[in-house]
């Protein structure tokens, strides 16, 4: 599974995003260590604190299928002039479950993307090592 085939899954999650306050789309895809892909989208609440992002919807599904690695990462956001990054919580749950060998990918669409590690965009993270 390439970068594209994770791009285009995370765009057809975001089709099912819940975003009755925002009306701000996030589809996200993960591919574990087997080659697994698992898909999430955002998911809004109207207290706000209990929103959950399609970065974390994608990550909780693929840890509770008993995957404990992420090799890629990609997330799609609205389709805007702009990329949607990983908020700072998404980034601490991927550092959880990455290695300096994983990607996040933040993409608009096929053509258009980042590849990024998360150490680039979580720079001296607290991991398990810090315990």
């Amino acid at each position: 599974m390439g970068i594209v085939d994770l791009i285009y899954k995370a765009a057809e999650a975001k089709k099912n995003a819940y975003v009755p306050y925002s009306n701000f789309y996030v589809g996200a895809s993960v591919l574990t260590e087997d080659g697994s892909v698992y898909t999430g989208c955002n998911i809004e609440n109207a207290s706000f604190g209990a929103t959950n992002c399609a970065e974390r919807t994608a990550i909780f599904k693929a840890i509770s299928e008993g995957h404990r690695k992420i090799r890629m990462i990609c997330v799609v956001g609205n389709e805007t002039d702009s990329f949607t990054y990983p908020c700072g919580i998404c980034r601490q749950v991927i550092a959880e479950f990455a290695d300096k060998d994983t990607r996040v990918i933040i993409a608009q669409n096929e053509h258009n993307y980042i590849v990024k590690k998360i150490e680039d965009l979580l720079p001296a993270a607290f991991t398990k090592s810090d315990l």
